[in-house]
């Protein structure tokens, strides 16, 4: 106990900056990680183990999601195991810090898993609404498309969003990070992957489900919209 409270008063110290995070990742994501960094680094594991703990937790409940029908104790579980899983992705960065700093290849492994993660879900989701049909009120073709439309939205926003950080200048060290804004925050809420997970409690409803992963869905594309010309913008007075 005292190696998870020692480790705990280092993390506290060590966090990234909460600018541009949604309240849910910023209050309730990233303290869970906390914790189970500092239990991961009291039990020896290294960041990389953290990564696919985190990977086996989310890739169970997408498996879930295809291959179960749907039901309210189903939705419990998978909620439960992706937001675990979501609380481990937070904690790698975070053990990485506690150890001194991560390396090429645990970054690597961090963004590929998280790339999979959401090429999967989103793809279950599609191989669900085909399975059961009349439990999610998806017997016409055309709300196959909605999870290919959510998925088109969450991979090129993931992806612009890394490669945005890539080639936007580093601040010169030593200056202050920014003041994280409470209404940025707010608004980020429909488009954090914890939020998005509550979805899954949904399940049993069927359609109440399909309607509410509907409207995430073109929530995701109104901000993929608002982001990528926001990105661009910024990377338009960046010299290379």
């Amino acid at each position: 106990m005292a190696g998870v409270t020692s480790a705990l008063r280092e993390l506290r110290g060590a966090q990234k900056s909460a600018k541009g995070v949604s309240l849910y990742s910023r209050f309730v994501n990233r303290p869970a990680g906390r914790y189970l960094a500092a239990g991961s680094h009291a039990l020896g594991l290294t960041p990389n183990h953290v990564t696919l703990i985190s990977a086996a937790f989310s890739f169970a409940a997408i498996a879930a999601v295809a291959l179960a029908e749907p039901s309210w104790a189903l939705g419990v579980a998978v909620w439960a195991a992706l937001a675990v899983g979501f609380a481990f992705d937070s904690a790698d960065g975070q053990l990485a810090r506690l150890r001194g700093g991560g390396s090429a290849a645990g970054e690597w492994l961090d963004h590929v898993v998280d790339a999979a993660k959401l090429t999967a879900l989103h793809s279950c989701v599609l191989i669900a609404f085909h399975r059961f049909p009349d439990s999610y009120g998806t017997a016409a073709d055309g709300w196959l498309l909605v999870p290919l439309g959510f998925q088109f939205a969450a991979v090129v926003t993931f992806f612009g969003g890394l490669l945005t950080e890539k080639l936007k200048p580093r601040p010169a060290p030593g200056s202050p990070a920014a003041a994280p804004s409470t209404l940025r925050a707010v608004a980020l809420l429909p488009v954090d992957y914890g939020v998005f997970c509550l979805v899954f409690l949904l399940l049993g409803g069927g359609e109440l489900f399909r309607w509410a992963y509907a409207v995430l869905g073109a929530v995701a594309a109104l901000f993929l919209l608002a982001f990528l010309a926001k990105w661009f913008r910024e990377l338009s007075a960046v010299r290379r």
